[in-house]
């Protein structure tokens, strides 16, 4: 993400998927299970997010996914959270890593392969 010197204080519910490398899909169903998130919305009726709620995001998406509780177990562990004070950092957009695809017919990889050579031997003629 570009810096301007301009620190954002709303984020789009597409912002925060790419920050927390999850589906919009699953933002909305953590704001429908946990109660402390609950993201403002714009008088367009989309939902702007806070560093504080993209922090949050992130605690419980860690519960979940890394630490196995279960949407109850987190809530409880919730119930003790207290957010960081805001200290007003810019959050950085993150490309999530797309899963590579492994290719299983012989000949295509070997004609990928080829091309690859080819295109290597090319970069070496004109550099």
């Amino acid at each position: 993400m570009k810096s301007l010197g301009i620190k954002k204080l709303y984020y789009s519910i597409s912002e925060v998927a790419k920050i927390t490398d999850l589906e919009q899909y699953v933002l909305r169903y953590w704001e429908s299970e946990f109660d402390q998130l609950k993201p403002a919305k714009n008088r367009a009726g989309n939902r702007i997010y806070t560093n504080r709620d993209i922090k949050l995001i992130l605690y419980i998406k860690k519960l979940l996914r890394d630490e196995r509780y279960t949407i109850e177990g987190a809530k409880q562990v919730l119930k003790d959270y207290t957010p960081e004070i805001d200290t007003g950092e810019q959050l950085e957009l993150l490309d999530a890593p797309k899963a590579r695809v492994k290719i299983k017919d012989d000949q295509l990889k070997a004609d990928v392969q080829e091309t690859k050579e080819f295109l290597q031997e090319l970069l070496k003629k004109l550099g």
